[in-house]
């Protein structure tokens, strides 16, 4: 490797432009003079050893510039961060530039032998990695303090000095991806290769998922149908349902570990070792010794960590969910009234009005969720978690507590409390629905309008002239610096996780949820394919090896629609008559059936493996080869 690095020295580079990076207005010239050098600089001097030159436009330089690198460079870098490629035996190995020429299509001269998502996420992790070395602050902002081994990178965007850095989109392999993704209506599947190629594993993997939980339930929505038509009040039919319901939710659940396993492997993700995570941008603390790395970096006690989360956090949490509860009685108030209104008028327009606390109480839910949002990531924040991955468990439980209970705390209350499954009915569907269409407007339809908007200003106020290269190029930064920034597939899974929810918990109640949600994914997938081409910028790729916590998010949430459904089940007229002298009977024959109906779940989940078994003898296979190579080493 190290002669790799300095044979880097003599190779000329062609300057390909991948990454944008944007300095703040009125940023002092030595400040940029000292990060362009580190980045070019040599990695033996501590640099990034890439290709940077400013972008000038018509107007002049405005502080923005373009990142590359050689074809060479990346290929080391490609070793660097552990990329997984296909060998020419078919497997798949861990690319080492020593042993390139045993990769599928490489070639000296092939420059798409690394797609340009990986060539940005390569360029990403060295930018990151850009250390102090024995700076004390940045120079011209005594202010911004440094010391050896902090990021140099995550330090200037947290003083301002860097306001962002994107990858750049390539226009024409974008026009391509729209095309063949959702240029047009048509029943088939996603391009995921291409998607996975452009914008990375971890939204591959979001689409994958969203495309599969559609076609999984298309089996609940055509059962569904005719036991809305047929059996409206039949409650014993529904026990049928309500079975296959709950066994459909653990076999869907278990056959995504296998396709998830199946394209992970494919993309070389599932083989990506984990990297060492350093501490998230807005870490702070006292300076000390990290004893595992022996760096200097922040340190903070974990009592005091703890103090904030269960003396703040916990009871802000809390307060939050009393208040949702609140906001619930008085929907319930609401739903007395209307009615009470209907029955004195007994007209159309009373009929019409029974809906309307309903549809109320779906916008509220919808607003109360995401104002939430914003106050759970600034009390995590404030917790002061080192690593990115503590931030964001904590963040999922936080988010995840509320959205639940906020969304369905109203639908357990009809159901246990009230008894009123006509109520229950009518609720469950007009939250879907509502919840459904104003999800739509706020993550893609609004978002398009207002890039729309923006994109067809700033065509105007351009030069037209479109023969110049540069100009071109300029173009398309300025339109791109100014789009949305894609922050990640949260918001994306909990919807998914919330329509979970609508479909698994009161299935016996409303069959026709799964239709509904069958019909919002299938438009779903093209505006949020829509939101990724258009509305944002082009987000970096992350390597990822499943969908993470959501499948526990998810298995949780299939355990509790089995207590929900026997319950429901139960406390039918039909099964009630079946118990008539004693009611203890009834429960115990429901808590039986329930108890039996969870273990199968488990059996069935520990019987389907987790990964196809020739993908458990390929790795099985890599395993012995790598302890065969230590051994000889």
């Amino acid at each position: 490797m190290a002669e790799s690095w300095s044979f880097l020295d003599t190779v000329e580079s062609k300057f390909r432009p991948l990454v944008v990076i944007e300095l703040a207005k009125g940023t002092k010239e030595e400040t940029i003079e000292w990060f362009t050098k580190r980045i070019v600089d040599k990695k033996a001097d501590g640099g990034a050893q890439l290709l940077i030159k400013p972008l000038v436009t018509e107007n002049g330089h405005e502080n923005i510039y373009l990142v590359g690198a050689s074809h060479l460079r990346l290929l080391l870098g490609a070793e660097t961060v552990g990329l997984v490629k296909e060998c020419n035996d078919n497997s798949m190995r861990t690319f080492t530039y020593s042993s390139r020429k045993t990769f599928k299509d490489f070639a000296d001269d092939n420059h798409n032998f690394l797609t340009m998502a990986e060539c940005q996420y390569i360029i990403k992790h060295e930018l990151d990695n850009l250390r102090a070395k024995n700076e004390k602050m940045i120079p011209g902002y005594p202010q911004a303090k440094l010391y050896p081994g902090k990021s140099i990178v995550r330090r200037l965007l947290t003083s301002g000095i860097l306001v962002q850095i994107f990858p750049l989109h390539d226009r024409e392999e974008l026009k391509k991806l729209r095309h063949s993704w959702y240029g047009r209506v048509r029943v088939g599947y996603q391009p995921l290769d291409d998607i996975r190629c452009y914008f990375g594993e971890t939204i591959a993997l979001y689409f994958g998922f969203l495309e599969y939980f559609t076609f999984a339930l298309i089996p609940m929505a055509v059962i569904g149908i005719p036991y809305y038509v047929f059996a409206w009040e039949d409650y014993d039919k529904y026990v049928m349902f309500a079975t296959f319901n709950l066994l459909w939710s653990t076999v869907i659940l278990e056959v995504w570990k296998r396709i998830c396993a199946i394209l992970t492997y494919r993309w070389g993700t599932l083989l990506m070792k984990r990297q060492f995570e350093e501490p998230r941008p807005g870490f702070h603390g006292v300076l000390g010794i990290n004893p595992v790395t022996g760096r200097e970096e922040p340190v903070y006690s974990s009592i005091k960590r703890q103090l904030r989360i269960y003396l703040v956090s916990l009871p802000f949490v809390c307060l939050c969910l009393y208040f949702s509860l609140y906001v619930m009685m008085i929907y319930f108030d609401l739903e007395q009234w209307a009615l009470d209104y209907h029955k004195e008028n007994e007209s159309n327009f009373s009929s019409l009005m029974l809906y309307v606390p309903s549809i109320i109480y779906a916008v509220v839910i919808e607003i109360m969720n995401r104002i939430y949002r914003y106050a759970a990531e600034f009390l995590t924040s404030w917790e002061n978690h080192r690593l990115e991955s503590s931030y964001q468990n904590h963040l999922i439980l936080k988010v995840l507590v509320f959205n639940f209970l906020n969304c369905f705390a109203s639908l357990f209350y009809i159901a246990f409390v009230l008894f009123d499954m006509k109520l229950l009915r009518q609720s469950l569907a007009t939250l879907l629905i509502t919840s459904q269409i104003l999800n739509q407007f706020a993550e893609s339809l609004l978002p398009y309008w207002l890039q729309k908007r923006h994109s067809k200003r700033m065509k105007q106020r351009t030069c037209s002239q479109k023969t110049d290269i540069d100009l071109s190029l300029a173009e398309q930064v300025n339109m791109e610096k100014e789009m949305g920034t894609y922050l990640g597939t949260f918001d994306d899974y909990l919807e998914l996780f919330l329509q979970f929810g609508y479909v698994s918990l009161f299935s016996c109640v409303y069959p026709l949820a799964a239709v509904f949600a069958v019909l919002n994914n299938i438009t779903e997938i093209y505006s949020d394919a829509l939101k990724m081409c258009r509305v944002y910028k082009r987000p970096f790729a992350e390597p990822t090896a499943n969908i993470g916590v959501w499948q526990l998010a998810f298995e949780t949430m299939s355990v509790i629609s089995v207590v929900t459904n026997c319950m429901l089940i139960g406390m039918s007229p039909q099964v009630d008559a079946l118990f008539p002298d004693s009611k203890m009977d009834l429960v115990l024959t429901v808590a039986f059936v329930e108890h039996l109906l969870l273990a199968i779940k488990f059996i069935m989940a520990f019987v389907i493996p987790d990964k196809p078994r020739d993908i458990q003898m390929k790795l099985a296979r890599l395993e012995f080869e790598s302890l065969e190579a230590l051994k000889q080493q």
